[in-house]
């Protein structure tokens, strides 16, 4: 019987190709509830809060459905788009998500409160989200703009 690897134990075997990192003064375990909320249902900052500010689920087109194995996840996008994977690891206080690219968002406590980083681990060029979202900005660039956006959403939820 063979068992496929999960998601986040296949990004941890690989390097980072690129992270962006940004902080919040607000507890650890406060910060990983809003980032770390994944659960069955439409996509908003409320659950699956890293991607909420994609275009699908700005305009209701970005179901979560469970997976199969721990803490496993699909978000199923109206249209000819492949459903996006991820995984929550809410021990240790992170999620992965694989659409065109794979990454981790990783919450740990830092001397400002909680850092909240996002690494990308691999690229997948012939995947149909591929072109249009390098196209639209550079990636680092792109995960820059993400991370800030979710950390204002949680900034202003935990009012600091």
């Amino acid at each position: 019987m063979h068992t496929t690897p999960s998601l986040l134990a296949e990004l941890d075997a690989l390097p980072a190709r690129w992270e962006v990192q940004g902080t919040l003064a607000a507890p650890v375990a406060e910060v990983a509830a809003l980032l770390l909320a994944v659960a069955e249902g439409r996509v908003g900052d409320d659950n699956l809060l890293v991607l909420a500010r994609s275009s699908a689920a700005r305009q209701g087109a970005m179901t979560v459905v469970a997976g199969s194995g721990a803490g496993a996840y699909r978000a199923e996008l109206a249209g000819p788009l492949e459903p996006v994977e991820m995984q929550v690891d809410r021990a240790r206080s992170r999620v992965a998500v694989q659409s065109w690219y794979a990454g981790v968002h990783t919450v740990t406590a830092c001397p400002a409160g909680t850092r909240v980083a996002h690494r990308v681990h691999r690229v997948l060029p012939d995947h149909p989200g591929f072109a249009a979202g390098i196209a639209e900005l550079g990636l680092r660039a792109r995960m820059s703009r993400d991370l800030r956006q979710v950390l204002g959403v949680i900034a202003d939820r935990l009012g600091c």
